[in-house]
């Protein structure tokens, strides 16, 4: 199962990885919309290798067939590891050259939060939370798990859908007719 696991895990994070690589210097230029659409793609794409993973699992180590624990348990080993690779890359780039991004984000969002005819006062207030948040997104570790929430509940759905699709028992062979 380790091996399964490292294999479909790494590749799917290096996916989610290079993937933020290629596009976080252009974010201003994708605009946040799109972006948001080209992230999530690349994080269901990257996901389906939970479902060969699983299949890989299961015709390979289970001898054709797996419970839906076991197929459920590899999914989310993988789903997790490819989670964990986002979250180093995005550490990585956040930390050295992304640190603007935050500041960028934010700004869209008040000026969203403008164009849809806020108060001055909700606007205030976003300006507020915004300040709270980007003294907390400062530390390592709740960025990190910050950043762990994203990939990880859609690599979550995907492997219970795999693992519903691809469990299997085995069939016990039928007695001869006496």
């Amino acid at each position: 199962m380790k091996k399964i696991v490292w294999t479909f895990g790494l590749i799917a994070g290096g996916i989610l990885a290079l993937t933020m690589v290629l596009t976080m210097p252009f974010h201003e230029e994708i605009g946040y919309d799109r972006g948001l659409v080209i992230g999530y793609t690349s994080m269901v794409a990257a996901f389906l290798l939970i479902f060969f993973g699983i299949r890989s699992y299961r015709d390979n180590v289970g001898g054709g067939s797996v419970g839906f624990g076991r197929a459920f348990a590899v999914g989310v080993l993988i789903a997790a590891l490819a989670s964990a690779c986002y979250v180093a890359a995005w550490e990585v780039i956040y930390f050295t050259y992304g640190s603007d991004f935050l500041t960028s984000y934010q700004t869209h969002q008040i000026d969203k939060a403008r164009e849809r005819g806020a108060s001055q006062a909700e606007i205030d207030k976003q300006i507020a939370e915004n300040a709270k948040f980007a003294k907390l997104y400062q530390n390592p570790a709740i960025n990190a798990a910050l950043t762990f929430v994203e990939p990880f509940p859609v690599g979550l759905v995907i492997a219970l859908v795999s693992a519903g699709v691809l469990s299997r028992r085995r069939r016990l062979p039928e007695a001869a007719p006496a």
